[in-house]
Order: structure tokens, then C-alpha cells, then sequence
């Protein structure tokens, strides 16, 4: 059964990244070098903050972030701002306002990125930001003038913009918070999947399929 938290060895439990290291012949790990480390650290956040009775769900995920990994900026960028769009519509007040600078950040990063022209936003982005108009006017109050270089934000913003969106929908007041963090989760794996080329591979373990594979394996390790 998945785990919140590390996990000394598989005997204690493990946690998402964990039985991902396990599965790839790394060293037993919540950081291993097989899965990008943001996408790492989203699937991290989603298993710790998902409920005990949700979590199992996760698994069938598990061997798909396996070598999905780049030193491309734009794979943090784009996967900080498909977090901070899943979170801020429903998000507490209280985050609204760093989850929609978030937001606004990564398009004009990737207008950068990309080559775009400057203020575009990609029609997720401007549903996301229609959902909290006036947050949305401050959050381009506050932005504007200001420049980031890609390696600082990837280094420091991205990080922060993926645990503010998964607290923030953690905590948020909807039906079905549990799905909504899977999902999150599932995009982003969908996304990085696309990048690297590897759309078209065998898709994750199916939850039948997950005992026979992991259970014995790590009992046995």
C-alpha cells in the first residue's frame, strides 16, 4: 500500500516515487533520476495529500513517470502552469493570488521560451483566470514590469507555484478532491509523456495488474 512520506526501505512502505525508483533498478528513492524532479515532486505532493482511502488509485501511474525526464526548462514551466491552472479556480482566497501570478509568469516564461508573441495565453490559462476576475487584475497589477530568467524560475518559482496549487487543492471546499489531484497528476504524467515522445507506449499498469507486479517484489527486496 502506498505511503505518505519516505520510507526507509521498502519493509516501512513506500510512497509513489519510492516504488517508481524500485521499479526502474535504481536505489530505493523519493528522488530517483528515472522521473523528471518537478514532475517527481507533483507526484510526491499528490501521494502525501491524498487521502489514505484514495491513495492506492495512484499506482496503476506508477511506471509511467519512469524515465520521463529533460533538462528542458519548458517542461517545468509548462508543468507548474498546468498545476497552478488546475488550482486556481477552486483554490482558498488565500492562494488565489500566487496561483494567478502563476499563471500569467509561466505564459509570458513561455512566450520567452517558445519564441510567442507577448501576452499569450493558452485557453486553459484564460479559463483559469475567468474564474477569479478580480484576482486577475491585481495578479497583472503586480506582474507587470517584472522579468524573471528561465533558470530562476525553474530553480525557485516552479517548485513553490506546484506545492501552492497542490495545497490548494487540497484544501479546497469541492466534491471529489481526491480525483482532482489524481487528474492533476495524470495531465501532467499525459503532458511529459507527449514531450518525450512516448504518447503512443504501452499505457500504465492497470489496478488488477498492480499486485502482481509490485506486491511480491517489494516484499521480496
Amino acid at each position: 500500500m502506498l505511503g505518505r512520506g519516505k520510507h526507509r526501505n521498502p519493509k516501512k512502505g513506500a510512497c509513489f516515487m519510492e516504488l517508481a525508483s524500485f521499479l526502474a533498478g535504481e536505489r530505493w528513492s523519493d528522488h530517483p533520476q528515472c522521473t523528471h524532479p518537478l514532475l517527481a515532486m507533483l507526484a510526491r505532493a499528490v501521494n502525501d495529500l491524498t487521502s489514505d482511502r484514495a491513495r492506492p488509485q495512484l499506482a496503476p501511474l506508477i511506471p509511467s513517470v519512469i524515465g520521463l525526464t529533460s533538462d528542458d526548462p519548458r517542461w517545468d514551466v509548462r508543468i507548474a502552469l498546468r498545476a497552478a491552472q488546475a488550482a486556481l479556480p477552486v483554490a482558498p482566497a488565500d492562494r488565489q493570488q500566487t496561483l494567478a501570478v502563476a499563471v500569467i509568469g509561466a505564459e509570458r516564461m513561455l512566450d520567452t521560451l517558445d519564441d510567442r508573441p507577448d501576452g499569450t495565453l493558452s485557453q486553459a490559462s484564460v479559463d483559469a483566470l475567468e474564474t477569479a476576475p478580480k484576482t486577475t487584475d491585481w495578479a497583472y497589477r503586480f506582474c507587470e514590469g517584472t522579468r524573471v530568467r528561465p533558470k530562476r524560475f525553474v530553480r525557485d518559482a516552479a517548485p513553490s507555484v506546484v506545492s501552492t496549487a497542490v495545497q490548494g487543492i487540497s484544501e479546497a471546499f469541492v466534491p471529489d478532491v481526491d480525483a482532482r489531484l489524481r487528474d492533476l497528476l495524470r495531465g501532467a504524467i499525459e503532458d511529459a509523456r507527449a514531450w518525450a515522445g512516448r504518447s503512443d507506449d504501452e499505457p500504465a499498469l492497470r489496478e488488477e495488474q498492480w499486485e502482481d507486479v509490485v506486491r511480491p517484489a517489494a516484499v521480496d527486496a
